[in-house]
């Protein structure tokens, strides 16, 4: 009963497998709840100001903000790349990365150098191990995003654009749609007149208009540091929604899967009993009739 024995091991083994993927399950169900509160109450303030904001910078080109300047060439670019900082919640971080690197090689391709600014361990770990320029990052950010440790990465980048170090700033994501499905999503953060709503034809247009008081230019400089850091905040929380429904459902199925081999592992080991068994019962009987 030796292969017997290893069997019983083996089922032990995934059982305590089963039981953590469980409990991880759970804990996920709990958190993604959370995190989907959170994602949608910050949701419509992140949308409205975004058309608002676009809809500023296109309007009034003579604004004299540094920080909503277009640069006329691209000559290097930034990414805001956001990831989780732990692992097992499927293809969620691979999807992301493989979005972002994609956009890296064009970019590459074109002779256009590329910095970026990590937020979440996974993704920074990707862009050391292919040596990528990180000029910033953000890790241990919890189950609860906290502005604080943002404003010093996305500093750093803001910064950079103004001083024209760089030319364009994307924001790289994971876009929270439903418990099932999390889509990898890649905005252009500045110049934000690129960075509008899609009226559905194909390319944006306002037709409408807002009065501002005191000013439209007035409006701009206290508004777009807020605007953008909203937006960085709001992504990160999509993120977040995203980790944790993935990871939800990445353990149910990894439960379901250990449940099935346990059903397996059960049937080989009474397959593997009955035969030995039989086997001695064969030995008895043929002992018997030898005397």
């Amino acid at each position: 009963m030796a292969v017997g024995k290893e069997i019983l091991t083996k089922i032990r083994s995934v059982q305590n497998t089963q039981k953590i993927t469980k409990a991880m399950q759970m804990v996920s169900t709990s958190k993604m709840r959370k995190t989907q509160d959170r994602m949608r109450l910050a949701r419509p303030y992140a949308e409205k100001v975004r058309t608002v904001m676009s809809h500023l910078a296109q309007t009034n080109a003579d604004h004299g903000i540094k920080l909503l300047e277009p640069h006329r060439e691209v000559r290097r670019a930034g990414f805001i790349l956001i990831t989780s900082d732990k692992g097992l919640c499927g293809g969620l971080n691979a999807n992301v990365l493989k979005k972002f690197l994609a956009q890296v090689q064009e970019y590459q391709e074109q002779g256009i150098e590329v910095e970026v600014v990590c937020l979440g361990s996974k993704g920074l770990a990707a862009c050391q191990s292919i040596g990528l320029n990180v000029i910033a990052s953000a890790t241990n950010l919890g189950d609860t995003p906290k502005m604080e440790l943002l404003l010093g990465p996305l500093t750093e980048i803001f910064q950079r654009y103004e001083k024209h170090e760089l030319d364009r700033i994307h924001m790289v994501y994971s876009r929270f749609v439903n418990t099932m499905r999390q889509e990898p999503r890649m905005e252009v953060l500045l110049p934000i007149g690129e960075n509008v709503i899609d009226d559905g034809t194909g390319h944006s247009s306002f037709t409408w208009e807002y009065l501002y008081e005191p000013s439209p230019i007035a409006v701009l400089e206290y508004l777009v540091r807020r605007y953008l850091e909203s937006v960085v905040y709001q992504a990160l929380s999509d993120n977040m929604a995203s980790e944790q429904a993935a990871r939800m459902v990445a353990m149910k199925a990894a439960t379901d899967n250990a449940g099935n081999a346990i059903k397996e592992l059960r049937l080989v080991y009474n397959k593997s009993r009955q035969a030995a068994i039989t086997t001695e019962l064969s030995e008895i009987v043929a002992g018997a009739a030898a005397v």
